[in-house]
C-alpha cells in the first residue's frame, strides 16, 4: 500500500459528521472524545453500535472505568443512551454482551443543557435576593423584635426573658 492510497480522501468510508453545536454543551475533553468515538462506529441508519468499554478506551487512551465515567456523563447529557445485550455462545451458555449505544439527536442534549443552564441562573438569582435580605438584618436588633407579639401575653415583656435553667434533678427517675 502506497503513501498516497493512505491520505486519499474517501468521503464515504473514512469521515463521519460531528455536530458543531457539541462543543458548546460544556462537555468535558474525555467525553468529547468518547462521544466522537461513539460516532465513528455508528450505524448511520439506526444510530446504533456496541463497542466495548476496552475496545473505546483503546482508541481514545482511556482506562476501562474512566470510560465508563464518561459513558455516564453522555447518558446524563442525553447524548446517548445504552442498553444492555447478551450473547449466546456455540455451546448454548448466554453471556452479558456488550452495550449497544444510540446516539440520540443533538437538539435534545442541547435543550436539556440550555435547561440546566436556566435553572442554575434562577437558583444563583435566588441566592443573592437571599444575600441581599440578610445584607438589610441588623445584627444590633434582636430577632424575634420584629416577631407581632402573641394575642395574650403582657406587652411589657420583652422577648429577652429569662427562663429558668432546665435542671432534670426535679424530676423522678424511671
Amino acid at each position: 500500500m502506497s503513501f498516497s492510497s493512505l491520505h486519499k480522501s474517501d468521503p464515504i468510508g473514512n469521515f463521519f459528521p460531528v455536530p458543531n453545536v457539541i462543543f458548546s454543551l460544556g462537555l468535558e475533553s474525555g467525553e468529547i472524545a468518547v462521544y466522537n468515538y461513539l460516532l465513528r462506529c455508528e450505524n448511520r441508519k439506526t444510530y446504533q453500535c456496541w463497542p466495548s468499554y476496552n475496545t473505546i478506551g483503546a482508541a481514545v487512551h482511556m482506562s476501562k472505568n474512566t470510560v465508563k465515567k464518561y459513558v455516564a456523563g453522555l447518558e446524563d447529557k442525553r447524548l446517548i443512551t445504552t442498553e444492555y445485550t447478551n450473547v449466546q455462545t456455540q455451546d448454548g451458555s448466554v453471556l452479558n454482551g456488550n452495550l449497544r449505544y444510540t446516539i440520540l439527536p443533538i437538539q435534545e442534549a442541547a435543550d436539556c443543557f440550555h435547561e440546566r443552564q436556566m435553572a442554575q441562573l434562577e437558583l444563583e438569582a435566588e441566592r443573592q435576593r437571599a444575600m441581599a435580605k440578610l445584607a438589610e438584618y441588623d445584627p444590633q436588633e434582636p430577632l424575634c423584635a420584629a416577631l407581632p407579639e402573641p394575642a395574650g401575653t403582657d406587652p411589657g415583656q420583652s422577648c429577652e426573658r429569662e427562663l429558668e435553667p432546665f435542671s432534670g434533678a426535679d424530676e423522678k427517675a424511671g
